[in-house]
């Protein structure tokens, strides 16, 4: 079978003009017929055409491209070349399609070509996102061109249907808790460091939720997995360290900051339960490890001595982490829930550096000032 996509004369057999052939396999699903094939890199803008910006939302048939997100996207792309995934482009046909059998009848019914005329509209009903970063990643790097992605083809039944295969495709889709794409991440250094901590610190160890973002109230754990790597990107942030040396200044930070929290300590000797220690206090929550991980920067940043910064750190044995102290209240805590806020954690941080007799950036001063006027 050919592993791409060409354009060539269409036969008298089929009409007059253009088409494009697609190696491809039929299937059915409710009862209609739909096509899957590989089509090179380089044919999927020429293909998929972004034209739907300036139609209303309701005379769309898919959301309005968000160009936020293709510089990660491209980026992801051009920098694994080697071992980048993409998932299938879905599309709807608005012409005809002829599909050409290997054979009459059996298993070869399944294969074939499959015959688009050029001048069918391709809409796309999932990956607009996709299809948009690799015509970025193209114009970067033209040799990925020949490189294919799956496309499912189906008719295109109008409008309306359409929008409801968009709806039904994104209906079920469930993105992953961070914890397990940290767990599973191996290209991250920072998700590499995170999961050593877990394994190596006496402070992590067995007590990290690896594949959860959210603690039951019954879990035995105290720390999620994605907490402790938004605390340690936020600790090593702008810090040029090889990863052995980001990994043993992180692993002696988050241990000295261990001495200073008691129960901690307490519950890996079972003298409290997870559960109680999560329910009463804040400091094993992500925004606390995130805002003592901004501590810590800070404190690397003027000097990386052991016993400069571990010096810096010890009034944070007289902070009163828990729940009942209102100093909490709209700073970590909002409506009696805690709060992983952007604001929230910057209104921690403020908290922590004032214990610390530590000053607050510009953009902390001027967070703090707003909350201080009761806008926050």
């Amino acid at each position: 079978m050919q592993t791409q996509a060409a354009a060539k004369i269409v036969s008298p057999r089929t009409s007059a003009g253009f088409e494009y052939t697609f190696p491809a396999i039929r299937g059915i699903q409710a009862g209609r017929e739909f096509y899957v094939s590989m089509c090179p890199l380089r044919l999927i803008p020429r293909i998929f055409h972004l034209d739907e910006d300036e139609l209303t939302p309701e005379m769309r048939a898919q959301r309005v491209l968000n160009k936020g997100r293709l510089p990660a996207l491209t980026k992801y792309i051009l920098d694994n070349p080697d071992d980048y995934v993409f998932s299938a482009l879905t599309a709807s046909v608005d012409g005809d399609m002829d599909f050409e059998g290997h054979a009459t009848e059996g298993p070869g019914m399944r294969t074939g070509q499959l015959h688009i005329p050029m001048d069918a509209r391709f809409l796309i009903n999932d990956g607009q996102h996709r299809r948009a970063a690799i015509e970025q990643a193209l114009k970067e790097n033209p040799d990925l061109g020949d490189e294919t992605i799956a496309v499912v083809f189906f008719h295109d039944a109008g409008l309306a249907r359409s929008q409801q295969m968009f709806a039904d495709l994104n209906r079920h889709a469930v993105r992953p808790a961070r914890s397990i794409g940290v767990l599973y991440d191996h290209r991250d250094e920072e998700a590499k460091l995170a999961r050593l901590l877990s394994l190596r610190s006496h402070v992590f160890k067995g007590y990290v939720e690896m594949e959860k973002s959210n603690l039951s109230a019954r879990s035995r754990k105290m720390f999620t997995l994605s907490a402790l790597y938004y605390g340690s990107q936020a600790l090593l942030q702008g810090l040029d360290l090889k990863p052995d040396e980001a990994t043993t200044l992180a692993q002696a930070y988050w241990e000295t900051i261990d001495a200073a929290i008691p129960e901690w300590e307490m519950v890996r000797t079972r003298e409290l339960s997870a559960s109680e220690m999560r329910r009463d206090y804040i400091h094993s929550h992500g925004i606390a490890l995130h805002a003592l991980g901004r501590i810590g920067n800070s404190l690397f940043r003027e000097s990386t001595s052991a016993a400069k910064w571990k010096k810096r750190l010890d009034p944070l044995k007289t902070v009163d982490w828990a729940r009942s102290n209102g100093d909490w209240e709209g700073r970590a805590i909002v409506g009696g829930r805690v709060s992983k806020s952007h604001q929230n954690v910057t209104l921690t941080v403020n908290y922590l550096r004032h214990h610390l007799g530590l000053s607050l950036s510009p953009e902390e001063q001027r967070v703090e000032d707003a909350y201080l006027r009761g806008d926050a």
